[in-house]
């Protein structure tokens, strides 16, 4: 068989057993697209997905904790049906200035102290659940005090008015730091009877409460966690949160004394304005600092009964029972001591 060239087409032949020839074509090089990797490369690509899913991760976790976390200077204003502003109505119910118990007229110049309990009622579990002012799920801590303790003083000015105050340093009780003033001034008009043998009053009252209460609300210790970034609470020290109970409002009251003004009770209805602001104060594990603001601004009707009895001529023990229906009912056990 005589040689031939290589044909014009590139492919070369090989000659083999005279009639049979195999040919070897020389292909182009395969494009990246079209390439099979390698097992090393395979591994590679693998590795490289894998660092980049967990970089987006963590970058997600990251920026939702600064979410949660980075609240400096934010304040929010839910709506008055809102959990937010449920509870923090709820807890001015036992700190309100009501009368305590007690609503004997003075000369000018009598003194009459003081002092009571009223019992702090724990909320429903549902408005513990924050909804409008924080995005994750969680469980404020309530249960700083069972008691709210308070002292009073009065002293009777001319024209049958008493000026009505008190003050709760900054002691605290329980879980619960507290600083609070309360200012009241009423005045009676007697509607029938006398001293001798008994009468009925009318009284108006005026009363406001200021000041604030500082506690582990938003994160108490036993509920730190050092899990999860994204999560309630991710740090190593409670919080430290400012509650300011501000309100005013008015009252009428009907009042009862028996003879010799031995014993008395009342009856009374009014409306309190609440202005409460509550602060938080947590320090995220991350760095970040939450010291969101609360504000919102209320209007809710309340209702009381109270009754006292002289136990002597100068001392007395009180009760009262005084709802804001709305919200929550407590009572109040004290005694007063007058000056004659």
């Amino acid at each position: 068989m005589p040689e031939t060239g290589p044909p014009a087409s590139g492919v070369a032949t090989i000659p083999f057993v005279y009639r049979t020839e195999v040919t070897m074509a020389r292909k182009p090089p395969l494009s990246l697209r079209d390439q099979k990797p390698s097992m090393h490369a395979t591994r590679s690509s693998v590795l490289r997905r894998r660092a980049i899913r967990r970089i987006v991760a963590l970058t997600a976790v990251v920026f939702t904790a600064s979410s949660a976390s980075a609240q400096t200077g934010a304040t929010c204003e839910p709506p008055k049906e809102s959990n937010e502003a449920q509870l923090l109505a709820f807890f001015a119910t036992p700190i309100a200035f009501s009368p305590g118990g007690m609503l004997e007229g003075l000369r000018p110049g009598q003194i009459r102290v003081g002092f009571e309990a009223a019992y702090v009622p724990s909320p429903s579990r549902e408005i513990q659940q924050p909804e409008a002012c924080y995005g994750i799920k969680k469980t404020e801590n309530t249960n700083l005090s069972p008691v709210f303790p308070r002292p009073r003083v009065a002293i009777g000015l001319p024209g049958g008015v008493v000026l009505e105050g008190s003050y709760l340093p900054p002691i605290s009780v329980a879980d619960a730091e507290p600083n609070l003033g309360s200012v009241a001034l009423s005045r009676p008009w007697r509607l029938r009877g006398s001293d001798e043998q008994g009468h009925v009053d009318v009284l108006l009252r005026a009363h406001a409460t200021f000041g604030w209460v500082r506690g582990s609300i938003t994160c108490p210790e036993k509920n730190l966690q050092q899990d999860d970034p994204g999560a309630a609470c991710y740090g190593t020290e409670k919080s430290h949160d400012t509650y300011k109970p501000n309100m005013f409002g008015g009252e009428g009251v009907l009042v009862r004394q028996g003879a010799a003004e031995r014993w008395g009770a009342y009856g009374s209805g009014g409306v309190t304005m609440l202005r409460p602001r509550f602060q938080v104060g947590f320090q995220y594990l991350n760095g970040g600092f939450d010291d969101t603001k609360i504000r919102v601004d209320m209007a809710r009707l309340a209702v009381g009964t109270g009754a006292w009895y002289r136990v002597s001529s100068a001392a007395a023990v009180t009760a009262e029972l005084y709802s804001v229906p709305t919200d929550a009912t407590t009572f109040r056990l004290g005694g007063a001591y007058t000056f004659r």
